[in-house]
This record gives C-alpha cells, sequence and structure tokens, in this order.
C-alpha cells in the first residue's frame, strides 16, 4: 500500500482541483493501485536470489522456488498488457511520465541495492513519479503543489522504507545487500525525524498550495501524531517491531491522509 498512497493523494487533490467526476477518480484509484502491484512483481522477480538468503523472504514464492521466473515474467507481461488497455486514452504529458516511471525508474531500482547504500532514495524517485502521473492524468500538467507533494513522498519513502530495512540489517550484510538501514546505524533515529519532519512539512505546504480545506489539516495533523507515534515505538534493532511499523504506514498512516483528501474532494464538489 505503501507505493499506491503518494499516486492516491496526488489523484485526490487534482480530482478536487478540476471537480473530477467520481466515477473517473474510481477508475484512476484503480489503475493507480494496479501499477503499483506491477511494480513489486518486478522487484519480487530481480530480487529472488537476494530473498532466498534472508530469513523473513525465504520463503516467498520466487524465492523458494514454488513460482517460476517464466511463470512470474508472463504474469507480468500479461497484466502490463492489460494495465497499457486501461490507460491507453491517456493525453501525451501522462504518457511520457508513465514511461519514465516504467524505465529507468521502476526497471532499475532492484539493482540499486547492489551497488549504493542509498537505494531508498532511486525508490523514492521511482515511486513518487506516481504523483506527477496522477496529476498528468487529470490536468495534463504537473503544477507547483504536485512537485512539492513528490518531495515531501520522497522523504516519507526513505522514512518507512528504513525501518523497513532494519528488519533484515543482519541478513542483508550478509548476502551484500546496501541499505539506508546499514549506513544509517546508531544514528537511524536522528536521521528519521529528519525525514519525518520534510516530510510533514512539505505535505501541508502542498495542500496549502492546491487550496485545500481544513479538512485537510486536520488529516496532516492525525499523521503527523501517527508518525510521532512510530518514531517513539518503532525498535530499529527488532524485525517484528519494524515490520509492525512498516505495516502502520501502509495501513493506518496513508488511509489517515487519503480519508481526509477524500472527504474534501467529495464535499468540495
Amino acid at each position: 500500500m505503501v507505493v499506491f498512497w503518494p499516486y492516491a493523494w496526488a489523484l485526490t487533490m487534482s480530482a478536487r482541483t478540476i471537480s473530477l467526476p467520481f466515477v473517473n477518480f474510481c477508475s484512476l484509484t484503480i489503475i493507480g493501485f494496479f501499477g503499483a502491484f506491477l511494480g513489486c512483481v518486478w522487484n519480487d522477480i530481480l530480487d529472488r536470489n537476494f530473498d532466498a538468503q534472508v530469513e523473513r523472504t525465504k520463503h516467498r514464492p520466487l524465492a523458494s522456488g514454488r513460482i517460476s521466473v517464466t511463470g512470474a515474467a508472463l504474469f507480468l507481461c500479461v497484466h502490463m498488457s492489460i494495465l497499457i488497455v486501461m490507460i491507453w486514452d491517456v493525453n501525451r504529458l501522462a504518457w511520457n511520465v508513465g514511461l519514465l516511471a516504467l524505465f529507468p525508474l521502476t526497471g532499475i531500482y532492484p539493482f540499486m541495492k547492489r551497488i549504493t547504500y542509498w537505494p531508498q532514495a532511486w525508490l523514492g524517485i521511482a515511486i513518487n513519479i506516481g504523483v506527477s502521473m496522477a496529476w498528468a492524468t487529470t490536468t495534463a500538467s504537473i503544477p507547483t503543489s504536485s512537485l512539492v507533494l513528490s518531495t515531501g513522498c520522497f522523504f516519507w519513502t526513505l522514512w518507512y522504507d528504513t525501518i523497513y530495512a532494519c528488519q533484515d540489517k543482519k541478513d542483508d550484510v550478509n548476502a551484500g545487500v546496501k541499505s539506508t538501514a546499514l549506513l544509517f546505524g546508531l544514528n537511524t533515529k536522528r536521521v528519521l525525524t529528519l525525514f519525518g519532519t520534510s516530510f510533514m512539512c512539505s505535505l501541508t505546504i502542498s495542500g496549502i498550495l492546491n487550496g485545500q480545506s481544513l479538512l485537510f489539516v486536520l488529516a496532516v495533523l492525525g499523521g503527523a501524531l501517527h508518525l510521532v507515534w512510530q518514531l517513539y515505538t518503532v525498535d530499529v534493532d527488532s524485525p517484528k517491531s519494524c515490520w509492525r511499523t512498516f505495516e502502520a504506514n501502509g495501513f493506518y498512516f496513508g488511509a489517515i491522509v487519503e480519508a481526509g483528501l477524500v472527504l474534501d474532494y467529495v464535499l468540495s464538489n
């Protein structure tokens, strides 16, 4: 879900701006969820050998051999074809942004953890190009509010994916996988504070630039409190704690912000 939320937030904000019909909003939401899912499949295909060396992921279908690479690739191609049909009528700007999202951004991401301790930064760019994709699809433009939101979501990706990577620090060292979790070490929580603050400030500014109402402000306040709770309760040396906090971003934080945005969109139209 963390891959989906930035697109969803941007879609809802842009839909409010142009009073997009609710049926169109729902169809574009489904497309965004579909696209996010395909990115995860691609990552699992390329990471299967690393996943097999990590206790937490060695039982995944590809890592364990229960699903063949050929089968996964066919699955990916079929669903990619369906996605292309679904977005066939979007404008040229949206097409260009979508192609950039597929390659090089999403396509190259799985290789980054082999060469840099900042794969989370590349992931932040790859995922959050979805913000521009959503805005381009609905308005055929990429306004300043979209760029500010993309920047904020970049820091959110660094936040949650650093926490996610903390689960596997020991196994990653043995497997040769690099991450910000290993890079930050004992300073992880201090750096997370910087990421979280940058994210919430950018999210707030983006909403102001887009003319969001008090409902958005309340959602941001709720989200900020949730991030504070995450920071104070997560134990970056405990895989269970890190997984719980990562899940909280996907299931709770994202939904808190989206709930405020959807209410704002519906009531304003």
